[in-house]
């Protein structure tokens, strides 16, 4: 599919009150075919997501380690985690600090693990063929994925309605923060 009628069909998909705001954009070398183009989303006219711009507002991690000392970065712990900690230091530690350890001991790891795998590397045939793909699925499909571009894609999608968006607070506490960015956007605009 050809990269103008690819783009209609995502901007036909936009929810009316992000339609302008958010531009799907592709730039490509005609008398390189070696060196890959690059897509981009833009918010307002500004760049927004592309990987290969440094100076963009949204944090990319280079390590787990940066993933781990994020402070921004809130991991969702439950009652049963907490348990487990307890029980295994055999109650002896404060209540304090028992999120904490919970906190730490395999969830912030999982979680760098997943935002550090989603953060490929975006080229231009990488956002077709995700793009395409996105065209291709259930809307369910899109937001439960772990890839980065297909959640962007169903957060700004018209046929994800005010309801799901409000219940997706807790889920998206654990998504990358390019992620996050989209849905504080589409959260604007309800």
């Amino acid at each position: 599919m050809s990269w103008s009628k690819l783009k209609q069909q995502l901007e036909s998909f936009l929810c009316p009150a992000l339609y302008g705001r958010v531009e799907y954009r592709a730039s490509s070398y005609r008398y390189l075919p070696d060196k890959s183009g690059n897509c981009y989303i833009s918010v307002d006219k500004k760049n927004v997501l592309n990987m290969n711009d440094r100076t963009s507002s949204i944090r990319w991690y280079q390590t787990e380690q940066e993933i781990k000392n994020d402070s921004d970065l809130q991991i969702p712990i439950n009652h049963e985690d907490i348990e487990a900690v307890r029980k295994d230091s055999k109650g002896i530690i404060p209540e304090d600090r028992l999120i904490v350890i919970a906190r730490s001991r395999k969830k912030i790891s999982e979680v760098a693990k997943e935002l550090l795998s989603a953060q490929t590397s975006l080229s231009k045939s990488n956002f077709i063929v995700i793009a395409t793909k996105y065209l291709s699925i259930s809307i369910e499909e899109s937001l439960e994925s772990d890839d980065i571009l297909l959640n962007i894609l169903a957060l700004v999608d018209r046929r994800v309605g005010k309801k799901r968006i409000l219940n997706m607070s807790e889920k998206m506490k654990l998504k990358h923060p390019i992620v996050q960015y989209f849905y504080e956007l589409r959260r604007s605009t309800l």
